[in-house]
């Protein structure tokens, strides 16, 4: 298994939340992109304010290092026309993936329509771009049911709209390893969530974002059946260390 080629090597710290200044919150972005080209790993994952310099830093290194970013990060609570405008913007600068945070507030609601109207939308804009589309459902803000219910929904988005071919590049994603949690409990990937979203989701592909330490916990979920899996602590798991970051 080349662990490296499922890995989403990601930063997504604003300066504010690292605690630096705007330039030097860009040298860490920087650095997570540099690594990322020199461990060859699958992506690196950053701000939409950072595509075009890591576009750049991977062009410049003839790398095959995809570039992806989040979009409406980390709420998912915009307007349909200001995810779309962010994620063409993306596209523009040069991003391979786009993980849209869905609007799971809404969801939870019950305004299902709103939401598949978004899935829809967003996804068509990738897929037409010839984006990776990925799609974030929170999972630490739902329960166990909603879950099973909105990795449904995404997947019958997908296979009502587009086609066969098109699966593998619509994922279903569990976290952006920012929510709070109460009681310091997990707000990313665990087994209890990811194995309903595996069950659900399919044919669409899963990424597990936050929570994946180590090489045993990364191989345990591809064994699942993962396809992707997000942390900022890509290099520690690549080399058989334990990652001890957040995300």
């Amino acid at each position: 298994m080349n662990i490296k080629q499922y890995l989403d090597s990601t930063y997504l710290k604003t300066a504010h939340q690292a605690g630096l200044s705007e330039s030097e919150n860009l040298l860490v972005n920087q650095r997570y992109i540099q690594e990322a080209i020199d461990e060859d790993f699958k992506l690196i994952m950053i701000r939409p304010n950072v595509v075009a310099v890591a576009r750049q830093m991977v062009d410049a290194a003839n790398s095959k290092v995809c570039v992806g970013t989040v979009i409406d990060f980390p709420l998912g609570q915009s307007a349909l026309d200001d995810k779309l405008k962010e994620a063409e913007q993306a596209i523009e600068d040069g991003a391979d993936d786009l993980d849209f945070v869905c609007n799971y507030e809404a969801f939870k609601r019950g305004e299902v329509d709103l939401v598949r109207q978004e899935v829809l939308a967003c996804t068509k804009l990738g897929l037409q771009n010839h984006k990776m589309v990925k799609w974030i459902i929170e999972v630490a803000a739902l329960n166990h049911q909603q879950i099973i219910q909105l990795s449904t929904l995404i997947k019958k988005v997908v296979l009502d709209h587009f086609k066969e071919d098109q699966y593998n590049s619509v994922f279903v994603k569990s976290s952006t390893g920012f929510y709070l949690t109460e009681n310091n409990l997990p707000n990313g990937a665990t087994l209890e969530t990811i194995i309903p979203m595996l069950e659900n989701a399919s044919p669409l592909p899963v990424k597990a974002a936050g929570g994946v330490r180590t090489f045993d916990e990364a191989a345990a979920m591809i064994r699942l059946g993962v396809k992707r899996i997000g942390t900022s602590g890509a290099k520690a798991i690549a080399d058989g260390q334990v990652a001890d970051t957040s995300y």
